[in-house]
């Protein structure tokens, strides 16, 4: 299983690169941040010095989207830092939940993601690329064996079908069980389906991880009180399924969708922050369900069961009080446990 460390491209900088280089010198393989340009730093700019400061870690967006720039100039960017530093990075891209709504624009629709997808990943690769109304256009300074992958996050139907019909990887940002299995059979289905070896679809659960001293009452309420803020990110895009196809709907499991009856609203100002304000809707079973924590034992244990799942790919979301220490734990208990 590969491990990846996810974070905020908050100021400074520098501390943003020196997370990544510890993660990398603990066995992490994937170095990813978010991406929405009002709440933080460009992380493009950011991923230039990542790369610089590491060997051997590929780094993108988890995730980034197609209105906030268009697809050539993402494209080059990341077709730039390949070039740079020899094929290190990866396109995960979604609707652009926080980067557009803050920026007083609707999240893009899943054509939108389709055809940005086709592109990004050809230019990417050295391929013309048709910009829309005819306009193909292809870089000419590739080299050879220019690469890009595209990962895509996904939650509900549609979108987990066009995951497995279209993307590289799919990037799911909860680390429930039961969804785990259920979403991972509909895009493994729907690449199957579209004539696709459904090996090559590369499955990313993303999450919050805290590790305890022990699995005591007082140490387990505090790690959920830092992950709760994620089950507040995550229904935000509940919220969206909900409006979509109903509250109770066959398309969309009941495990998913229950939790967010109490909520009402959301600031993203505190948009994937511990002492986000706005997530005390979240219940505990949802923090245990959806985050990994608890002692090592505990999360070995999760992971695992993730592994069984069919999950190449675990990224820890690294927002809270214990950022160094979650890193070195993983890197000397976690990692070796899962990988030998």
């Amino acid at each position: 299983m590969d491990f990846g460390l996810v974070l905020q491209t908050d100021p400074p900088a520098s501390k943003v690169v020196s997370l990544m280089k510890r993660a990398e010198r603990n066995g992490f393989t994937y170095g990813w941040t978010f991406d929405s340009a009002v709440l933080w730093q460009e992380p493009f700019v950011i991923y230039s010095q990542i790369l610089s400061n590491t060997t051997k870690l590929k780094v993108g967006p988890m995730v980034t989207n197609p209105g906030t720039r268009t697809w050539e100039v993402t494209a080059s960017t990341f077709a730039t830092l390949n070039d740079m530093f020899g094929n290190r990075t990866v396109c995960g891209i979604g609707r652009g939940d926080s980067a557009m709504r803050v920026a007083g624009r609707k999240p893009n629709t899943l054509a939108r993601i389709s055809e940005a997808m086709k592109v990004i990943r050809a230019l990417g690769r050295g391929d013309e690329a048709d910009l829309g109304g005819g306009t193909v256009v292809r870089f000419p300074w590739i080299k050879a064996d220019a690469e890009l992958p595209v990962w895509m996050a996904a939650y509900g139907p549609k979108a987990l079908k066009m995951t497995g019909e279209e993307a590289d990887g799919f990037i799911l940002q909860l680390a429930d069980l039961y969804l785990t299995e259920y979403m991972v059979k509909a895009v493994k289905d729907a690449a199957v389906a579209a004539g696709r070896d459904p090996s090559e679809v590369k499955i990313c659960v993303a999450a919050p991880a805290y590790v305890t001293e022990d699995d005591s009452p007082e140490a387990l309420a505090h790690a959920r009180e830092q992950c709760r803020w994620f089950g507040g990110m995550v229904g935000n895009h509940v919220a969206d399924l909900v409006a979509k196809y109903g509250e109770h709907s066959a398309a969309v499991p009941e495990e998913l969708t229950d939790y967010i009856k109490a909520r009402e609203g959301y600031d993203y100002s505190h948009h994937g922050r511990a002492d986000n304000p706005d997530t005390a809707f979240v219940p505990d079973e949802i923090v245990d369900r959806f985050c990994v924590i608890g002692p090592v034992e505990k999360h070995i244990e999760k992971l695992n069961a993730l592994r069984e799942l069919g999950v190449d790919q675990f990224a820890v979301y690294d927002m809270h009080d214990a950022q160094e220490r979650v890193i070195d734990a993983y890197g000397t208990q976690v990692i070796p446990a899962l990988n030998g």
